[in-house]
């Protein structure tokens, strides 16, 4: 399942040894100049992601698109010679989802960063599909307005459109796909959409927006995206609670949804996690099952109230010693620090392994069911992997790891994950909530979607009926 070392360098010294022989990348030298590159890193760092660092599925050129109509140019050298076209943003997807795995071009849109325009008033901004969340909200701030997805890495909003993703705002705010009021999306036969508007909704015409959205550059490449974002709230409080297990941390959080409370965040991780996050950051944080609570409010008073409930709810199911609360920016940092570094504190604690992080989402009330069984699975086939969660919509990861040469470990881990999606589907859910599709799930989307799957197949096949956008991914070969 895995490539490194020597393997890894000589897929991307052979696939730079024939870029000479492939007329398309003189074609689009010629459309385009001094956008393409071949170079062995351009081609090594664009064949990996944070999903899949120990494997490597090099492009056999790189192009770094300065606007749309470099798109554009792309797509029609990769028509004429049937290439296929994996479009990139920040590489932090996590499935797959940007890997040229049949090669072809690498469509690096991270140069296409402008931030188009601001609309305070109306509450939009139009932005290309390059830049960066932490930088759009830099300077959103300034309006007193913030984009509220928040998936934890650095992504672009172009990514963060391709996978629909979501993170620990989905609780108030939604996933990415509520926040897209319009956008530009160049198609593989060339053509350039323009999508929705700045209004709020429409009832006008067939929402194609839909599409592309969670579409993991399958049916078109995303270029501008005119988005609604949000007013920073007026009062922020968050509170931390521990657990002795994650059954009982998992039911205080479906306690606190059903009760009503104004909750923005609701995050879980075990004591696995916290045990790698202390080592990670030097930290003494106490090494046993965390929920964080997050509130927005519109008075100190209506958010100290809603604590209060929190805390008491949190005691009657279990929850142990104090609940502190954090109201400041320096005690909101010091109360979510273990969360924020977990990915991170996890890949360094096995730091010989390769990670692999997964997802699945179920309804809110079986989500206690759901991560019982992974954890049972888990224990029976000897695997040891930390669960955090979203869990307060339901949708939970599993930190997987396994040295890169350890193919028993591999075929564990599979059987694990096997289980893992097949119970989220059993119990009503689906096989990822927010990592999106990629590689590692197409294998289960004719369990999920049935006679839908048919559909897809038809809708891929009139938006790109060459197969050239992003093969081998999101939907299983037929």
């Amino acid at each position: 399942m895995t490539m490194c070392g020597n393997i890894e360098e000589e897929i991307v010294t052979m696939a730079t040894a024939e870029q000479g022989q492939k007329p398309w990348v003189d074609a689009l030298r010629e459309e385009i100049g001094d956008a393409v590159y071949s170079e062995p890193q351009d081609l090594q760092a664009h064949g990996t992601d944070e999903g899949y660092r120990y494997e490597n599925h090099p492009p056999e050129c790189v192009v770094y698109a300065r606007n749309k109509e470099d798109v554009v140019s792309v797509l029609r050298v990769a028509r004429k010679h049937t290439v296929p076209v994996t479009a990139r943003g920040a590489g932090s997807s996590l499935e797959g989802n940007a890997l040229p795995v049949r090669g072809g071009i690498s469509l690096d849109l991270t140069r296409m960063n402008r931030i188009i325009s601001v609309d305070p008033e109306s509450m939009t901004v139009t932005v290309e599909a390059g830049v960066r969340r932490k930088e759009l909200n830099r300077q959103l701030r300034e309006h007193g307005l913030f984009l509220p997805v928040d998936p934890g890495a650095d992504a672009t909003v172009g990514g963060m459109a391709g996978t629909n993703a979501s993170g620990s705002n989905a609780l108030e705010y939604g996933s990415f796909r509520d926040q897209v009021l319009g956008m530009e999306v160049v198609l593989a036969d060339g053509r350039i959409l323009k999508l929705g508007s700045k209004a709020r909704k429409s009832s006008s015409g067939y929402a194609l927006s839909n599409l592309f959205v969670g579409s993991e550059g399958t049916l078109g490449i995303i270029t501008e995206l005119t988005l609604v974002v949000r007013a920073l709230p007026a009062v922020t409080a968050s509170a931390r609670t521990l657990f002795p297990d994650v059954k009982l941390a998992v039911e205080a959080a479906v306690k606190l949804v059903w009760q009503g409370l104004n909750l923005a965040r609701l995050e879980m991780v075990d004591a696995e996690c916290i045990r790698a996050v202390n080592r990670y950051k030097s930290a003494d944080f106490p090494e046993q099952t965390t929920l964080w609570i997050e509130f927005h409010g519109g008075s100190e008073d209506a958010v100290a109230d809603e604590i209060e409930v929190a805390k008491e709810i949190c005691r009657e199911v279990g929850a142990q010693g104090d609940m502190p609360v954090a109201h400041t920016a320096e005690e909101y940092e010091s109360l979510w620090e273990a969360r924020h570094h977990a990915w991170y504190a996890v890949d360094d604690y096995y730091e010989d392994q390769q990670l692999v992080s997964t997802d699945t989402c179920v309804p809110m009330a079986k989500l206690p069911e759901a991560i019982s069984y992974t954890q049972n699975m888990m224990r029976e086939y000897s695997m040891i992997a930390p669960v955090v969660g979203h869990v307060g919509d339901g949708n939970f990861h599993v930190f997987f790891h396994v040295a890169p040469d350890d193919e028993e470990g591999w075929q564990r881990l599979g059987t694990v994950m096997d289980g893992m999606v097949y119970k989220a589907l059993e119990l009503g859910g689906t096989s990822t909530g927010e990592h999106g599709v990629g590689i590692r799930k197409r294998k289960y989307q004719e369990l999920e979607h049935g006679e839908a799957l048919s559909v897809m197949r038809e809708v891929k096949e009139l938006f790109d009926p060459l197969g050239i956008l992003n093969p081998g991914k999101v939907l299983p070969d037929a």
